[in-house]
C-alpha cells in the first residue's frame, strides 16, 4: 500500500521528519489546515514550542479537527512539544495556559529538563526497537510524570535527581516522546510508527 503521513507544519523541526519518512518510502504531507488531514494514514506532531504551536492551530481553526482526529484512533505520534499537546493534562504552562489536543492520559511537565542550556544526549533502551540502545536528543524537553491505566512506558531516563522518569509511551494508536528522534540518523523510532500506521491503516474495512 503506498502510505501517507501527515506532519503538522506549523511551527518546529516538521522538515526533518518529513526527511525521514521520505528515507522509508513513505509519502509526508504538511498539514496546515483541516481540510489536510483528509485521506491521510497517520499524524505526526513534531517538536517546536509547544504554547505556540497550540495558539497557532487554534487560530487557523486546527484544534477541534485535531481532537477528532485523535479520537477516531488514528496512528499520532507527538514529539517533544507534540508530546504535551497530546497530554491530557500539561504542568508548567506559561501564564494563561494552552490549548491541548489531549486524547493521552497523561500528565506532562512541559518544562521538566529546564531551559535550552539543560538541553542533553543520552542513549535509551527501548526493548520495542531492539536491543542497541538508541540516541535521544532532548532539547528543552518535558517528562511525563503520570500515566493511566492504559498507558505503556517505551522508555525512561535519569531525572534531575537521579529518579526514572518517563520520556517515551504508547496507548493504543497514540506514541508520543519527550525527544527529538528526528535530529539523529537512527530511523528505528520512524520505523516503528510507519510500521503501526500500515497495520492500522490494514485493518480498515473498506466501506465500513
Amino acid at each position: 500500500m503506498n502510505t501517507t503521513i501527515g506532519v503538522l507544519a506549523l511551527q518546529g523541526a516538521f522538515l526533518e521528519h518529513e526527511t525521514m519518512l521520505r528515507q522509508l518510502g513513505v509519502r509526508p504531507v504538511e498539514v496546515r489546515k483541516p481540510e489536510q488531514l483528509t485521506g491521510l494514514d497517520g499524524l505526526i506532531i513534531p517538536g517546536g514550542e509547544s504554547t505556540t504551536m497550540g495558539l497557532v492551530a487554534e487560530r487557523w481553526g486546527l484544534v477541534a479537527p485535531l481532537k477528532a482526529w485523535v479520537q477516531s484512533g488514528k496512528p499520532t505520534w507527538g514529539t517533544c512539544a507534540g508530546m504535551i499537546l497530546l497530554a491530557e493534562r500539561a504542568i508548567g504552562q506559561k501564564a494563561g495556559g494552552q490549548p491541548l489536543i489531549g486524547g493521552l492520559d497523561v500528565t506532562v511537565n512541559r518544562n521538566y529538563f529546564g531551559r535550552q542550556a539543560d538541553s542533553f544526549e543520552t542513549l535509551l533502551h527501548v526493548p520495542v526497537l531492539g536491543e542497541p540502545p538508541i540516541r535521544a536528543v532532548f532539547i528543552r524537553a518535558p517528562a511525563i510524570v503520570e500515566i493511566g491505566a492504559g498507558v505503556d512506558v517505551l522508555a525512561t531516563t535519569a531525572g534531575r535527581a537521579g529518579e526514572e522518569v518517563i520520556v517515551a509511551v504508547q496507548q493504543g494508536n497514540l506514541l508520543a516522546t519527550a525527544f527529538h528522534p528526528e535530529l539523529t540518523n537512527d530511523l528505528r523510532w520512524h520505523a516503528y510508527f510507519v510500521s503501526q500506521v500500515t497495520h492500522h491503516a490494514s485493518s480498515i474495512v473498506p466501506g465500513a
